[in-house]
């Protein structure tokens, strides 16, 4: 998968250990930097991306992992999940179909964050799932239906 990843400057730590695991994970990187201490730029261009399909997935941080899910929220057609531990990654996929991630560098180390980013990417949505109903209701509603 590509995988679309930018943060604020408090998260560029984190940022640039993830590129290279998920480069060994196998996944072709997109760095959308790390630079603005705006977070919600980067999460506004990653969202595009993310949404118009230039990128795969996406992960973005910034201090909570909260702000930057709020901002990418604003991108129509963005689907973002603040997570913080290993069932929240996996269902933020299985049950949600969230196309982006978003962590918190202050709050979550980078071993954990390895096993949230490995564990969300290892899922797939299942259109035929329970799931399914609620997910296509708030993608109805964003459409304005």
């Amino acid at each position: 998968m590509k995988i679309a990843i930018g943060c604020d400057p408090n998260a560029a730590d984190l940022k640039n250990i993830l590129i290279p695991f998920l480069g060994k994970l196998g996944h072709d990187v997109k760095d959308y930097g790390s630079d603005d201490p705006v977070y919600a730029n980067v999460a506004f261009v990653l969202g595009k991306d993310v949404a118009g399909g230039v990128c795969d997935r996406g992960i973005l941080i910034c201090g909570t992992g909260i702000g930057v899910s709020i901002a990418a929220n604003k991108v129509k057609g963005v689907y973002a999940a603040c997570v913080n531990n290993v069932y929240q990654a996996q269902r933020a996929t299985l049950s949600n179909n969230a196309n982006i991630i978003t962590l918190g560098s202050q709050v979550t180390g980078a071993e954990l964050a390895k096993c949230l980013v490995e564990t969300y990417l290892a899922n797939a949505f299942d259109p035929s799932s329970r799931s399914a109903p609620k997910v296509e209701r708030i993608v109805e509603y964003e459409k304005g239906e």
